[in-house]
């Protein structure tokens, strides 16, 4: 559990949308905290396919990246399948740039309205499937998330117990 915009970390991920705007949410907290830099770059990239990921610089935040990852177009909504293309596209951007370290928020539990079972369990076979083809990867890939309910979600299907 904690604030993503203050881990400190090679890379946090921003859950975004397909032009890569940052408003409300993680997005709106990476972006006042880390600075309009951030966004000027991102959108410079978009628009990305949903699935995909870019990166970008930290700007202010202690990461030295953001990877924003298309979770949802501008309809605001997103299903498991482009959370878990979302996912896999992070983790290829966060060892494309080198990143050993990697926090990630729930995947489309805030705009998107997406549950958080569901987006926990996308996320986290997700992650499991990746590892398990690039176990030397990373040293740490943290699920950074606001509330005791959530967390306790994720080290539940990360640790295998609720698939």
């Amino acid at each position: 559990m904690g604030d993503i915009t203050e881990m400190e970390v090679d890379a946090i991920v921003n859950a975004a949308n397909d032009h890569l705007w940052m408003g409300a949410g993680v997005a709106g907290a990476i972006l006042r905290k880390g600075g309009a830099q951030i966004q000027t770059e991102a959108v410079a990239q978009g628009p990305i396919q949903i699935g995909d990921a870019v990166v970008t610089t930290g700007g202010d935040l202690k990461a030295r990246h953001v990877i924003h990852a298309a979770v949802m177009g501008q309809d605001l909504t997103t299903d498991a399948d482009k959370i878990a293309r979302a996912t896999r596209s992070t983790l290829m951007r966060a060892r494309e740039i080198d990143a050993r370290t990697l926090a990630l928020p729930a995947f489309g539990t805030g705009v998107g309205g997406f549950p958080m079972e569901q987006s926990a369990r996308a996320m986290a076979t997700a992650i499991r499937e990746y590892l398990d083809e690039h176990p030397d990867v990373f040293d740490k890939v943290l699920l950074a998330v606001l509330d005791q309910s959530a967390a306790q979600t994720f080290q539940r299907l990360i640790h295998g117990s609720g698939n």
